[in-house]
């Protein structure tokens, strides 16, 4: 085992934060239940906050975000895990205040670890990512409400979230309106299987200037809040639910109780970094098998590590789409 390792570092000086690609000794990481080689790691919005310096993400620096990690356990003090099982680690704490997934080691706790499905490669597995996960968490929602067919409409969905969403959906047979607001109708329609698509402010001119709008959709997933997810609640048909686990467009929620008293509409809050363990290995055991979206590869661009910054700064800016694997090899 190496004693040093690569890591993308964030520093705090006088207020202001840098980033680098350092070398770290690997004796710098906390002892913990597990030290795992880090193979793939993803990229996600709040990577991206805590790569900023955002300090409702990460209060502590320097640091080292990747709230994802997949690779190989190099020491286990765990009776759950040895060394060389294959293992995925997604949110809790990870890469937000303690060490993440840009580094080519994590130490973490056992309890936040899951043995990789045999469904799945570790490369696969970072496609997903934590994007992948709150979308099945989601999902999961959804059809555990009986809603096992028909129409879903999701937002943000050329996103980490969305574009998972909309490729699991449509993987499963049912009919995905897709909203967006970039011009990607080529990869919502043909790589993610999206039938339709809205553009943000037409959708939200058409359901959510009413009190209760036109019943077109059996289940919704929302990725960005305010007066998109407001819309989404007021076009959901009878029994109908909503996820909701974003808030890019607005933290605030303005709308009507009508589609709760006239429709019996549910709305389910996702905090993927807080599940529970048995839930998922569910989602993933899922996503291994007859979740797996056919055009899986397609929807990832690989990266190395000295492109992480110019990715993270995109996604700031609002400009992903799809989902960035980090490859430690690369």
């Amino acid at each position: 085992m190496e004693n040093g390792f690569k890591a993308l570092l964030i520093t705090q000086r006088d207020g202001t934060f840098a980033s680098e690609v350092k070398d770290i000794d690997i004796q710098e990481l906390p002892k913990n239940d597990l030290l795992i080689k880090v193979s793939y790691s993803s990229l996600n919005y709040k990577d991206a906050l805590s790569a900023s310096g955002n300090k409702g993400v990460t209060k502590k620096f320097p640091h080292v975000p990747g709230i994802d990690a997949a690779g190989i356990i190099v020491q286990s003090n765990s009776e759950d895990f040895k060394e060389g099982d294959q293992v995925i680690v997604t949110g809790f704490d990870m890469g937000m205040n303690t060490w993440g997934g840009f580094g080519q080691y994590i130490s973490v706790p056992a309890a936040w670890a899951i043995a990789l499905p045999a469904g799945l490669t570790l490369r696969e597995a970072m496609i997903f990512g934590t994007a992948g996960l709150t979308a099945g968490l989601s999902i999961d929602k959804i059809v555990s409400a009986g809603i096992t067919s028909g129409n879903v409409v999701i937002s943000g969905a050329t996103g980490g979230v969305g574009s998972m969403a909309t490729a699991i959906m449509a993987e499963l047979g049912f009919e995905v309106t897709a909203i967006s607001g970039k011009n990607e109708d080529e990869f919502l329609k043909s790589v993610l299987g999206a039938k339709h698509i809205f553009d943000r402010a037409e959708f939200v001119e058409r359901y959510n200037s009413k009190h209760l709008s036109q019943a077109d959709f059996n289940a919704g997933i929302d990725n960005v809040g305010g007066p998109i997810l407001s819309g989404i609640l007021k076009s959901l048909r009878q029994n109908g639910i909503a996820t909701c686990c974003g808030n890019v467009a607005s933290a605030d929620l303005n709308t009507s109780v009508f589609p709760f008293i006239l429709r019996g509409v549910t709305l389910c809050g996702i905090d993927s970094a807080q599940a529970d363990i048995d839930w998922r290995k569910k989602v993933w055991n899922a996503l291994s098998t007859n979740w797996k979206p056919s055009y899986l590869q397609e929807m990832a661009e690989e990266i190395g590590v000295n492109q992480l910054d110019g990715k993270l700064t995109s996604m700031l800016q609002g400009k992903a789409k799809g989902r960035y694997i980090l490859n430690h090899e690369q």
